[in-house]
């Protein structure tokens, strides 16, 4: 991966759908992609947009020129939007977690979708704009038994877009319409997407923490870029492994990292590791711990301030989103994050969440609440990276987003895509 100092050079455009707090965006902005307009209807969320890199989009003939100009942000709900004056000026990557609430599909209610379901907007977009791909992130609750088939209807949806759904049909009704469609429109047309889901796990990809999430790319199927050609030269390898860390804890270079950590912690750790280890590549890299996050990070110039330091309710001074908070509390069934493994999964709640994943272990015994400050390391954004809004409004935003370092490898590997480099392939 490129290193973020370095000037940005534009691989494409985008379009930012449902951006939230901002990851994704900038994951495909550290990629070289221009984002010709970006979307978000929650306030906090807009606010922290603009806190940072973007502006209110003007009219439609705002369009950026440059890769470093602000990013045109529309507020508002994405229903109340269209987009297809932006086809003339090329879209390359349509970009965004569409929300996807829960629906029935049993009893009285059979086939019933929650309103706030966003994807037929995601499609909406794509008729409007034809991009030559689409990117978009999604909880791996899609995969569960009772949605199962809601997600095989999303991922045909997405194949066939300009298939429109007829008026008060039911989403069986349109699926078996998609179904029947397939057969009869050529598997190059510029009418379809070749569709490639993809379970991952954050923490694989240098994220420290373990988030387990969907990942959907789509290539508009006139570039003739196939599932194959994605598998084999485009989409980004692992390139960080738990047996990696675990190597590196038994073998002490972990703890060099670490010069300052209590002999009895890291004997703690250690013992308690496996000593017969599987045989992987060497160029995988060692999953990255909460500990790495904030206190042994080579990529950040800074460490953040030690925990004592911290006063409750005050930024210390300095740094964004900084301080401490009281009230942190573990039993069983909400244990805290551990230091030497990477976070567990940051979730859209303020504290107290069930499981404790805003509580974090300190080598003297005691815990505490996470900063918002660890918990944007923990999802890698940039120190500098402001976040409107009151803390629970803050971590609401750090949950639903994309970890930035996820989004840029897979980004990255649409640009090559895009770009037909079938060179070596990042992420080592």
């Amino acid at each position: 991966m490129e290193n973020q100092d370095e000037p940005l050079t534009e691989v494409g455009t985008s379009i930012e759908l449902f951006s939230g707090g901002g990851g994704l965006a900038m994951a495909m902005h550290q990629a070289g992609f221009r984002h010709l307009v970006m979307n978000e209807f929650v306030r906090h969320a807009c606010d922290t947009l603009l806190m940072n890199k973007a502006e209110e989009r003007k009219n439609e003939d705002h369009i950026p020129i440059g890769i470093d100009d602000k990013w045109p942000l529309l507020r508002g709900d994405v229903r109340d939007f269209h987009f297809d004056y932006l086809r003339e000026h090329g879209v390359d990557v349509v970009a965004g977690g569409p929300p996807c609430q829960p629906f029935s599909l049993g009893g009285a209610h059979k086939g019933y979708e929650d309103q706030r379901n966003m994807f037929p907007e995601l499609f909406r977009v794509v008729r409007e704009t034809e991009p030559k791909a689409v990117i978009c992130e999604n909880v791996r609750g899609l995969l569960r038994p009772s949605f199962k088939p809601y997600f095989d209807y999303i991922l045909s949806e997405l194949e066939l877009p300009f298939e429109k759904r007829r008026k008060n049909a039911t989403w069986e009704e349109h699926y078996a319409q998609l179904l029947d469609r397939d057969a009869k429109i050529s598997r190059k047309s510029k009418r379809r997407y070749v569709v490639i889901p993809m379970e991952v796990n954050a923490a694989d990809y240098g994220v420290p923490q373990i988030r387990k999430r969907i990942i959907i790319v789509a290539f508009r199927a006139d570039l003739g870029i196939t599932r194959k050609d994605w598998e084999e030269h485009f989409k980004p390898p692992q390139s960080h492994s738990q047996t990696a860390l675990i190597r590196g804890q038994l073998d002490g270079s972990y703890w060099k990292r670490h010069v300052g950590v209590p002999s009895g912690v890291r004997d703690t750790v250690t013992k308690a590791l496996p000593q017969q280890l599987p045989i992987e590549d060497e160029r995988i890299k060692p999953w990255r711990t909460l500990r790495d996050a904030l206190y042994g990070n080579p990529d950040r110039p800074h460490e953040l301030p030690l925990p004592q330091d911290l006063v409750d309710g005050e930024d210390y001074p300095g740094w964004f989103h900084h301080k401490g908070w009281p009230g942190a509390r573990i039993y069983p069934g909400h244990t805290p994050n551990l230091l030497d493994k990477p976070a567990k999964t940051v979730k859209a709640g303020v504290h107290g969440v069930p499981g404790g994943e805003s509580v974090m272990l300190l080598d003297n015994g005691e815990h505490r609440y996470m900063t918002v400050r660890e918990t944007a390391r923990v999802m890698t954004f940039p120190d500098d990276w402001q976040i409107s809004g009151p803390r629970g409004e803050q971590m609401r935003q750090l949950g639903n987003a994309v970890p930035v370092t996820l989004g840029r490898v897979f980004a990255d590997g649409i640009a090559r895509a895009l770009h037909q480099d079938k060179g070596r392939k990042s992420g080592y």
